[in-house]
């Protein structure tokens, strides 16, 4: 179940971060004016807080037999001038028969639920957001704590930000009492981001991430000479990611509000994972109450230097953790914002929808009935209300 949970992990750290900031899409296609306020006056004004919001989300995953779905808030308030406080709530309604539950256990049903409560504060021209979040299902619980800081330089055209997060989670195994191990996270943030002229911006940031503990699952099996055996992951593994973003303002060239984006970022780890993902997307007004967006998103990576389909050797670490695996997914995804009502100055409604399709192929996990390569193909859909006061 652990397999099934960590790539609801990377999915939901995708939808709760459009939950959060789904406004990208419009200051992406409005760049050209976000930057030249910038350019006329940044100088003159300090860092803002976030608005005032309040945003609820339906979140549905399905693909490869397993669906995930559930509701997702946010509540965003500002207390003064230089502080602002936010929680969020997110739920996983899980119901999986995916192929590493087919293969080794029973198909299940369970749900995940996470809280975060959040500050923002102003300091000058610094920005400092600290968060704390706790989310909990049958077998596993995880607590985290993050602290960011944002500095604008150079008279705001340039912005420095750094941040750290630690995480704790307990690891427990259904129908096994006995059965209790932890597991430790750190992760270190850097990044820039630069003004390059009155229609350009670019960001460079880079991130390390170091985990200790349990770090495979309860559940997983692998194979050796054909046999099944227990899986047997490392106890530490330190990553880093490097991410290289360019945002700019096309109005001129199609005739609308519009904007293109361009995203690569190159991951590596002591497990000897590579991946690299490459992300490009096309934002436009079509009328001022309506925002389109398309995106096209490719990953790659290769195999763990420990995993192995059907192992031929023994080793002190094994694994087929198809996550592990060398594989590529491609996604193409659309997201439509609609302007329900707004009074300038007082508030902002707006009705989200997005669309997901990736397709996953692997090359070296496959079907344990046929011998032939594993591959899905899944849909990820978002529809969501936002409104700023």
């Amino acid at each position: 179940m652990r397999c099934v949970m960590r790539v609801l992990a990377a999915l939901k750290r995708r939808r709760a971060y459009s939950l959060r900031v789904h406004a990208t899409a419009q200051a992406t296609a409005q760049v050209a004016g976000v930057i030249g306020g910038v350019l006329a006056g940044g100088s003159a004004q300090a860092v803002d807080l976030p608005e005032d919001r309040a945003d609820a989300m339906y979140h549905l995953y399905k693909g490869g037999g397993l669906t995930a779905s559930g509701p997702a808030l946010l509540v965003r308030k500002k207390m003064s001038d230089s502080l602002s406080l936010n929680a969020a709530y997110y739920v996983d309604m899980v119901s999986s028969a995916s192929i590493d539950v087919v293969t080794t256990a029973s198909p299940f049903k369970e749900q995940r639920n996470e809280y975060t409560l959040g500050a923002d504060f102003v300091y000058h021209d610094a920005l400092v957001t600290l968060a704390t979040t706790y989310s909990k299902e049958p077998d596993y619980t995880a607590n985290s704590t993050s602290l960011d800081v944002s500095q604008e330089v150079f008279g705001g055209m340039t912005t420095v930000s750094m941040g750290y997060s630690r995480g704790n989670d307990v690891v427990l195994k259904k129908n096994d009492a006995l059965f209790r191990d932890t597991a430790q996270h750190w992760r270190y943030r850097l990044g820039v981001t630069q003004i390059l002229s009155p229609r350009w911006l670019m960001s460079l940031n880079a991130e390390a991430v170091s985990d200790s503990g349990f770090l495979g699952s309860p559940y997983r099996t692998a194979r050796l000479f054909g046999s099944t055996v227990k899986e047997n992951d490392p106890s530490t593994r330190t990553s880093r990611a490097v991410n290289l973003r360019a945002v700019g303002d096309v109005s001129g060239e199609t005739g609308g509000r519009s904007s293109v984006r361009a995203d690569y970022r190159y991951f590596w780890d002591t497990w000897d994972i590579k991946a690299n993902t490459l992300e490009v997307g096309y934002s436009r007004y079509f009328r001022d109450s309506l925002l389109g967006d398309v995106y096209l998103r490719c990953y790659s990576q290769g195999h763990a230097l420990f995993y192995s389909d059907d192992a031929p050797v023994s080793t002190t670490y094994i694994s087929r953790n198809r996550q592990l695996s060398t594989f590529k997914s491609t996604s193409l995804g659309t997201k439509v914002t609609y302007a329900v009502a707004s009074v300038r100055g007082q508030y902002d409604v707006k009705l989200n929808a997005a669309y997901e399709l990736v397709r996953y192929r692997f090359s070296d996990f496959t079907v344990i009935r046929t011998g032939e390569a594993y591959k899905l193909n899944a849909s990820v859909i978002q529809l969501f209300m936002s409104a700023t006061f």
